[in-house]
């Protein structure tokens, strides 16, 4: 059960707009296959009724609606209310796991709160509305009040309830209790179905999600890039991965959908994907040291199971000061260039002096180092960039003048815009126009600084562009970040020059 568009976007800053919740829920259900999504909270607002109405209305045209389901509250009447009223039919009802939650938050005993729950669940067969039961801060219960816990589900289990959902609220468990506490509610409750929702405050969700898959638990609960409350959730791209891999077991998730679905996320919810999160990382199929390019030419030697390929994505090499003849070999192979012994070494020696400037080295950018040595450092460009003026005035729009060189032909204009290098690129692109040459879309702008932060650090400005349908990286590096965007985008120009 994915619950990306509830506990998900209780991620610090995180809030979906109804068409990203809708969209986000067709690709979780239709693309990737998960089994179920959890896409709010009853009660919290007029706007996310009106989100839940939107997607439950989709899910019922698509045949989805029993996989949709509405966290909810022991409330007598309202929160059924409110989901039935948006056109649900599950609801996962919120009770306490723990005699501390029981007693200091609801000030009532357990018997209270048995009668309580025992009143929603009427309602809910009344109204045909299915139950699934969280038992809040589950394992702090069974840490410190595990009769209480057995007290609850003794209580509840004659009740129509489909599944007994076990959380991990404050991310407190390790594998050997997750996995400890799961054998005991399983060995005493044999035909329940039993769900673990693990969060990731010790960095071990997806270990914990492991242990209780492994000992019996049903289902399990995640987030796409891990987002949740505080370190979030277990991941959905690591927990796909170790069921598949680790456990063997067979699901209807779709692999090579993951990365994709994985963008999407990090698009709306504006929460990065760390470059070395496993399976959807930018980096985490790139190999860096030479050896084990090396190894990779003589029987993939350094090839694991999780083959980027599996999850739609494609291995790299990168170069930088720790890149070997096979690393770089891998790329030229990929560009289609073949070079002798010689000139191989000059360019391998050419990546590594830029490496040990820091400077990251693009597959996109090899073919300039290649030409860069076997024209003895005579860098041939047909796009220059001849001279250019930015005009940075207190409460005026920045100005730009560029003069540049295009195919041998000499073009200047001047433009202004809402930043300085948006003011560059308006001139360029007015020299492009009056030649009737096309020009890319700007799908991404990042700089990055060296850690330590001082004044006179380079900065490196990494643009992603689209050309012919084509996506690709060009990076510019320098102490200014407005010329490192320059010479990024010229870089770019004479690639699709």
């Amino acid at each position: 059960m994915d619950t990306t568009l509830r506990d998900g976007e209780q991620t610090s800053g995180v809030s979906f707009a109804t068409q990203e919740k809708l969209s986000i829920a067709r690709l979780l259900l239709e693309e990737l296959c998960v089994d179920r999504i959890e896409i709010a909270s009853a009660r919290v607002s007029d706007g996310e009724f009106a989100s839940v109405k939107r997607v439950a209305k989709w899910a019922r045209m698509r045949g989805h609606i029993d996989k949709i389901e509405v966290l909810g509250f022991v409330d007598d009447r309202l929160s059924l209310d409110w989901i039935r009223n948006a056109g649900c039919n599950v609801i996962n009802l919120l009770c306490k796991g723990s005699q501390k939650h029981c007693i200091h938050q609801l000030k009532k005993t357990p018997e209270q709160h048995i009668a309580d729950i025992r009143q929603v669940l009427s309602n809910a067969n009344e109204m045909g509305i299915t139950v699934n039961i969280y038992l809040e801060d589950w394992s702090n219960g069974m840490r410190e009040s595990e009769d209480y816990v057995y007290f609850m589900v003794d209580s509840l289990k004659g009740e129509n309830v489909k599944r007994f959902m076990l959380p991990d609220t404050l991310g407190i468990l390790n594998p050997d209790e997750t996995r400890e506490y799961c054998k005991k509610m399983i060995a005493r409750y044999p035909d329940i179905h039993f769900d673990f929702h693990a969060h990731n405050d010790y960095d071990l969700a997806v270990a914990n999600v492991y242990e209780a898959v492994k000992v019996g638990i049903k289902g399990v609960h995640v987030t796409v890039n891990g987002l949740g409350e505080r370190a979030g959730n277990a991941p959905l791209s690591s927990v796909l991965a170790v069921l598949h891999d680790q456990l063997n077991i067979k699901t209807e998730l779709k692999e090579d959908k993951i990365n994709s679905v994985s963008k999407v996320v990090e698009t709306y919810s504006g929460i990065r994907i760390p470059h070395n999160k496993p399976i959807v990382g930018e980096s985490v199929f790139t190999q860096v040291a030479g050896i084990h390019a090396d190894g990779d030419n003589k029987k993939n030697l350094y090839y694991n199971d999780l083959l980027p390929e599996r999850f739609g994505r494609e291995r790299q090499y990168a170069l930088g000061k720790t890149s070997g003849k096979a690393n770089i070999l891998k790329n030229l192979q990929q560009l289609g260039i073949e070079l002798d012994d010689d000139m191989m070494q000059r360019v391998t020696d050419r990546v590594i002096e830029l490496g040990d400037k820091k400077e990251m080295v693009s597959l996109d950018e090899l073919p300039y180092i290649v030409s860069d040595v076997l024209k003895n450092d005579q860098e041939e460009q047909n796009i220059k960039m001849l001279n250019y003026s930015l005009s940075l005035t207190y409460g005026l729009r920045p100005m730009a003048t560029v003069k540049m060189e295009v195919n041998g032909g000499v073009y200047e204009q001047s433009a202004s815009g809402d930043g300085q290098y948006n003011a560059v690129s308006k001139a360029m692109w007015k020299i492009y126009k009056s030649l009737n040459k096309p020009t890319p879309e700007l799908l991404d702008y990042v700089v990055v600084i060296p850690p330590g932060g001082q004044t006179n650090a380079f900065v490196q400005t990494i643009i992603t562009w689209r050309f012919n349908e084509k996506v690709f990286k060009t990076r510019g590096l320098d102490g200014d970040q407005t010329v490192a965007a320059i010479k990024a985008t010229i870089k770019m120009l004479n690639i699709i020059d």
